[in-house]
């Protein structure tokens, strides 16, 4: 092979600001070489420094995140998903990562292949995917093109969830019109490892054969990275559809079993998935990492598509591809491991110890890169952006709880007109529609999707648990976007806290708009003091996760939604906690401080059609309180049933309670004072319990040992479900009304 330095096409600025590179970077790139680069390197710089790759204007303020644990196995960003020690010689890996802006153009295929893309994260590190959970968010229900893009986004990830073999177990739906042309899906994935199994994303041995393991290569998902995930919806959009990746599940099965056992057999000595900017990335990161270079020929990687040049086979993002370096002396135990599993495997390289990724196609070589010049903390940029805080969240916050409160009664609608709506409302009533399309079954492992959290039984660890959650009111973090992103962390742990489980991680998918905008990049960088505040203040590092900028089209920008995905430990499986209402005659008591809180909520919304007020308040040292003091009273088996009052309040909440009883269980309940905010006021740090009469003593002996706040409001009835002055109905009206309300949108 020749090494003299080949260009299909002559490179110059233009070129470079084509492949969404700006000309401080295209300048940076000449002073890096020291020449004009060719046009496949171009590309590959394009992708690489592209924002969904080198995280450029994020990156700094992400490593103020608390990112280290006692716990953690691996630092954030090491690998490809993040990493916890359970004991036992097991460790769970998870992450989140989105895939909006493909789910907006090509809804079944984009979510589709996001939830493949999460699971080869899961399973590259030698984890078998467990569990799949997903945050999604659309316009208002009443458009038909939300219509279409929720029934395309679902069967997508049902589609993908449900043939690879993964139960999708919980996950979180919000409707709203900023997300009407930017919708999100947020795709997270669970998996379980031996820790004498643990698999590197990293290239060393100089003279190991570096092999592509999987499907083909072909056109599609060219740019996805750079130009896909980089930019905000306009009148192109429609000429995107070819960036978007088409899936294939079931060769992915296969390709989860042999990776599997390829690590197993200790072949391996190093693996990553083939996702975002393809060949180009996971050559020039496993380089970097591993302090080495890569010689690779693209004549040598498998093609499903004629005539494709070395720019289109290093940017292709095709899926169910993954890129191992096999330990040399072990390559006739790896290609039989694939044959058994059916499982392509090609020889493209081998490792060096030059540090420079060289690349030939036809000969010629094509490419000749230091791989740390590629990567996030070598010699991708990294930017500090302009900030501004936005004129509305001054303004909102003189409008006052009261003033929203007159506002309510002036709407002429009373309590009882309310609740109905609320309960109807899409943000509220059950997702039934959505998630029974889903297997939330399969393997086996699941005790508990209903609730605040799904609660998942651990078969190597035996009687113990984990609890998983998703969790971001982005109403919250849109009005003040510190204390927003703290309640989203808070309710994320919250939930888990409410099945019996200790929060001790979590990952996060950082959904915002344009980073350019000094505007947006000030909610994000407060979203990033709040998140990191309220992580170090529970002891949950951040594992990983992802950023996504750039979701807004020509009219709309997203509220700010930085998604938090939860894990919480269950060391005995006997102590779980339902939501729904357990016993007749159970006494019901609202724990925590209950505030009469209206900014930002759903009634507001939906009554006087505005996101206004201020953001509800969270005392942090509160919120420890009450979930330590929930956590104990589960585990002395003091309380029968807990759930978290979040959207629509404590009426709303309470009617859940009910809707979620096994035995068409309701409530009658006495309130000293009734309010919009007292009923439908979405407060913090608040869960509401049953417990049985003969533990009421010791609960509240519990509650004031804590100096903790503890409300009697009623008592478990059979089927009649009362408020006192608000509302009389039953458990059979509540279940109807709320699970019929999403389906009549598709009928």
């Amino acid at each position: 092979m020749e090494n003299n330095l080949y260009s299909e096409i002559e490179v110059t600025l233009e070129t470079a600001l084509e492949c969404g590179l700006t000309e401080s970077e295209y300048n940076k790139i000449l002073s890096i070489l020291g020449r004009t680069p060719t046009y496949t390197e171009i590309g590959v710089f394009g992708v690489m420094w592209s924002e969904h790759c080198s995280y450029k204007n994020s990156i700094k303020l992400l490593k103020t995140l608390p990112r280290k644990g006692s716990r953690l196995l691996v630092e954030a960003g090491e690998e490809n998903a993040g990493l916890v020690d359970i004991g036992g010689g097991y460790a769970i890996c998870f992450k989140i990562e989105s895939h909006n802006h493909p789910s907006a153009i090509e809804p079944f295929q984009g979510a589709a292949t996001g939830v493949g893309g999460i699971l080869r994260d899961i399973f590259s590190m030698g984890a078998r995917p467990i569990a799949a959970l997903n945050s999604l968010r659309f316009g208002e229900l009443s458009s038909d093109r939300v219509k279409y893009l929720v029934k395309g986004v679902v069967g997508g990830i049902s589609h993908y969830g449900n043939s690879f073999g993964v139960p999708t177990v919980a996950g979180e739906i919000y409707f709203d019109d900023c997300y009407f042309d930017n919708p999100l899906v947020n795709a997270m994935a669970v998996g379980i490892v031996r820790t004498d199994r643990i698999a590197k994303a990293s290239a060393k041995g100089k003279g190991n054969p570096v092999f592509i393991v999987g499907s083909s290569t072909g056109r599609d998902g060219i740019h996805g990275a750079s130009l896909l995930a980089s930019r905000e919806f306009d009148e192109k959009t429609d000429d995107m559809r070819p960036t978007v990746q088409v899936g294939d599940p079931f060769a992915e099965k296969l390709l989860l079993e042999a990776t599997l056992e390829l690590i197993k057999n200790g072949v391996v000595v190093g693996v990553q998935d083939m996702g975002a900017a393809g060949i180009s990335c996971s050559t020039s990161e496993m380089s970097a990492r591993g302090n080495s270079g890569m010689v690779v020929d693209l004549d040598k990687v498998p093609l499903r598509e004629k005539g494709m040049t070395p720019y289109e086979i290093m940017l292709s993002e095709s899926q169910e591809r993954m890129l191992f370096i096999i330990d040399e002396n072990k390559v006739d135990r790896a290609i039989e491991i694939c044959k058994k599993w059916d499982v392509p495997i090609t020889q493209i390289g081998y490792v060096t110890d030059t540090g420079i990724l060289e690349i030939f196609h036809s000969g010629n070589k094509v490419c000749n890169l230091p791989a740390e010049s590629l990567v996030l903390g070598g010699g991708a940029p990294q930017y500090d952006r302009e900030t501004k805080k936005p004129d509305y969240i001054d303004e909102n916050d003189k409008i006052s709880d009261s003033k929203l409160e007159d506002r309510l009664k002036q709407s002429n609608i009373n309590f009882n007109d309310a609740f109905w709506k609320l309960l109807s409302s899409p943000n509220i009533a059950s997702k039934r529609w959505v998630f029974e399309q889903y297997d939330s079954q399969v393997r086996t492992n699941t005790i508990s999707i209903k609730g605040d959290a799904a609660v998942m039984r651990l078969k190597e660890l035996s009687g113990k648990g984990i609890a998983l959650s998703v969790d971001c009111n982005s109403r919250y973090v849109y009005l003040n976007p510190y204390v927003g992103a703290m309640i989203a962390v808070a309710e994320a742990a919250r939930n888990v806290a409410c099945v019996g489980a200790e929060p001790i991680a979590i990952t996060n998918c950082l959904n915002f708009g344009n980073p350019y905008d000094p505007e947006v990049y000030w909610t994000f960088s407060e979203a990033i003091r709040g998140m990191g505040d309220a992580c170090r203040f529970f002891n949950t590092p951040v594992t990983g996760g992802n950023v996504s900028f750039h979701n807004e089209s020509r009219n709309r920008a997203i509220f700010p939604t930085p998604t938090i995905g939860m894990l919480g430990i269950i060391d005995n499986l006997e102590h779980i906690c339902q939501a729904g209402f357990k016993n007749e005659g159970d006494l019901i008591f609202l724990v925590g401080n209950n505030r009469s809180e209206l900014g930002g909520s759903e009634v507001v919304k939906l009554l006087l059609g505005e996101t206004i007020g201020k953001c509800p308040q969270l005392n942090l040292e509160e919120e420890g309180i009450l979930q330590k003091t929930i956590l104990t009273a589960i585990k002395r088996d003091l309380i029968n049933s807990a759930h978290d009052c979040s959207e629509g309040g404590l009426a709303i909440c309470l009617a859940e309670k009910s809707i979620f009883s096994k035995n068409k269980l309701g409530a009658e309940i006495k309130l000293n004072y009734h309010s919009f905010g007292s009923l439908f006021g979405e407060s913090q740090s608040r869960i509401i319990v049953t417990i049985s009469p003969e533990k009421e003593n010791e609960f509240n002996i519990l509650c004031r040992n804590n100096n903790l706040e503890c409300y009697y409001l009623g008592v478990v009835s059979k089927n009649s479900f009362i408020i006192d002055g608000v509302i009389e109905t039953t458990n059979e009206e509540l279940v109807k009304v709320y699970e019929e309300a999403i389906p009549k949108y598709f009928e």
